[in-house]
Parts: structure tokens; C-alpha cells; sequence
């Protein structure tokens, strides 16, 4: 029997609480850590906590690509009584092969309940809160992108145009191959929120 992806989540939230209650034991952290001057500023027993959580996430890792289980989930989103469901990689998974697909199989989807959320609200890049977004400038960033997601504050809706590798489009080191470009829509300024 292969585990799903809601037990593969289901364990890591188990392992997470175990680790951080003190239930895991590592002896060798500093070995880990491979550094003797960190090791002695830090308080090892909690970073031995985190080296024992990342070797287990890395054995579910290698659990999900050796069985093909996927690691995206659907997640649900409300905006002023709309909501709107769709699928994103979970923050403790990995995409394995195949999932990518349905990311940007959803593209329109995701592109459709924005813009209807959205609609006369001013747009925003969120490295750029003081300049709006044309129309044009929209719809050029709508086709760059291979995939979609969203997130919603109080008086805000948060667009993810996001490409390549879905496995490392978050982090800042992985552009330009992989990357994605955050919109805030507003009816005023944007908020000083960090998405």
C-alpha cells in the first residue's frame, strides 16, 4: 500500500510536534553542523531539532519520487463571499513529475476568479507599491507565466505568476530559470504586507 499525499502531511505534522516536544534525540549535531565556532553560539539541542525534522522531510521526499505520490494540495481560498479552490504544492513536499502539469492546467482557472475578484482594483508588482500596473503591462505578465496561485487579505488579493521549477520558484537564488512575480490588487495603496 502506497501512503497519499494527506498522510504523507499527516506524518510530518506528527514528526514536527515529536522533534519539537523533545521526543527526537540527535547526538551528533555538531558533527552535523560542521562548524565549531556556530556550534558553540548556538543552542544545539534546538538546531538538533531542525537537522532531525529536514533528514526526516528528505525520507518523505525520496518516498514521494519513489512512489509517484503527489505532492500538491487543493486549497481554498476566500474573497468577499467568492471562493475559489486550486492546487499548490504543499510548503513540506515536493512536486514530483506530473504535478507541474496540473499546476498550469489550473492557470486559467486561477487567472478567471482573480480577475472577477478583482475587478476595479488597481494592480500593484509588490517590489513596486507606488507605480499601478497598466492593462498591458497585465496581460504581458499573465502570458510569461506558466502557472498561477493565489492568497487573499482583508482588502486584498495576492497573485503568484510563477515559471519553472516548482520545486524552487520561491527561493530568490533560483531566477531567472525559476521564479515568481507577486501582484497585489487594491482599491488603494497597497499595504505594507510582505507576500
Amino acid at each position: 500500500m502506497t501512503y497519499s499525499t494527506k498522510e504523507l502531511i499527516d506524518f510530518l505534522e506528527m514528526e514536527l510536534k515529536a522533534t519539537w516536544s523533545g521526543k527526537r534525540l540527535i547526538f551528533n549535531t555538531s558533527e552535523k553542523l560542521d562548524n565549531p565556532v556556530v556550534s558553540k553560539a548556538l543552542d544545539m539541542d534546538k538546531t538538533g531539532r531542525v537537522f532531525i525534522f529536514r533528514d526526516f522531510r528528505r525520507q518523505i521526499h525520496e518516498y514521494q519520487e519513489k512512489n509517484n505520490v503527489s505532492g500538491l494540495i487543493k486549497r481554498k481560498i476566500t474573497f468577499q463571499g467568492k471562493s475559489f479552490s486550486f492546487p499548490e504544492v504543499y510548503n513540506q513536499l515536493i512536486a514530483i513529475e506530473g504535478d507541474k502539469k496540473f499546476l498550469m492546467e489550473a492557470k486559467t482557472s486561477v487567472l478567471d476568479f482573480w480577475k472577477e475578484v478583482t475587478e476595479g482594483m488597481k494592480y500593484y508588482l509588490s517590489e513596486d507599491r507606488e507605480n499601478p500596473l497598466t492593462p498591458e503591462q497585465l496581460e504581458e505578465l499573465y502570458e510569461e507565466a506558466e502557472w498561477a496561485e493565489l492568497d487573499t487579505g482583508k482588502d486584498e488579493v495576492y497573485l503568484g505568476l510563477c515559471w519553472g521549477n516548482p520545486n524552487e520558484y520561491v527561493n530568490q537564488w533560483a531566477q531567472p530559470e525559476s521564479g515568481c512575480k507577486r501582484i497585489i490588487a487594491s482599491y488603494n495603496k497597497p499595504s505594507s504586507i510582505s507576500i
